[in-house]
């Protein structure tokens, strides 16, 4: 029986201010045979975000349309804004054997490790809390409000990040983006997703 080559499904989640996004854009740079996951949301787009390249920004009735039609993979309500995985294509991607990213909420991550029991997940851990106060402050995006909520979501994030197979502090951007692509170097090589290159290997003897 012949045994096809395996996709990879990595998880990435981390608090808002973290710098997921900037991480998966360097990632995806770094790395043609990435295949990063563009989640559906219904908060609003903030100014620098383009609409199917960060998200694609929807209305709730949209989505909640998505949810009845079993076409999200998994969903989360995070700061009262809804984000969901589009299934078809994730299943495409991993029947064709590539490596697919998907930046997703703690909630949302639970859920896809129950889907896909194989899945790799790692969480983007930011330096220190003030750090990360930082960074959002200067993302210039949300009222201090809105901030001090993110923070407080933040906090019980990192609680959870144990749950996670890997953690990444995204202290220095580069080495955090080599940290990523060294993992997925190794999750490549791993036994059960190269059995296809030991039949290949005995069947061109």
């Amino acid at each position: 029986m012949k045994i096809e080559k395996m996709g990879l499904l990595i998880i990435l989640s981390g608090p808002s201010g973290s710098g997921k996004d900037t991480v998966l854009n360097e990632l995806s740079k770094q790395d043609d045979d990435i295949k990063i996951s563009i989640s559906l949301t219904t908060r609003p787009k903030r100014d620098w975000e383009i609409d199917g390249v960060h998200y694609y920004f929807v209305a709730e009735n949209y989505f909640l349309r998505k949810i009845e039609c079993n076409q999200i993979l998994e969903y989360a309500v995070y700061n009262g804004n809804y984000y969901g995985t589009p299934k078809s294509i994730i299943d495409q991607w991993l029947a064709n054997g590539e490596t697919v990213i998907l930046k997703i909420e703690v909630q949302g991550a639970q859920k896809i490790r129950e889907i896909y029991p194989d899945a790799v997940s790692i969480f983007l851990m930011p330096p220190s809390m003030k750090i990360l106060k930082e960074r959002l402050f200067k993302r210039e995006s949300e009222k201090n409000d809105e901030i001090q909520r993110r923070l407080s979501i933040a906090i019980d994030e990192i609680k959870r990040a144990t749950e996670y197979n890997y953690i990444v502090v995204n202290d220095l951007l580069d080495y955090a983006v080599s940290d990523i692509r060294a993992i997925i170097r190794a999750e490549r090589q791993s036994s059960p997703r190269l059995e296809y290159l030991i039949n290949e290997v005995i069947e061109n003897d």
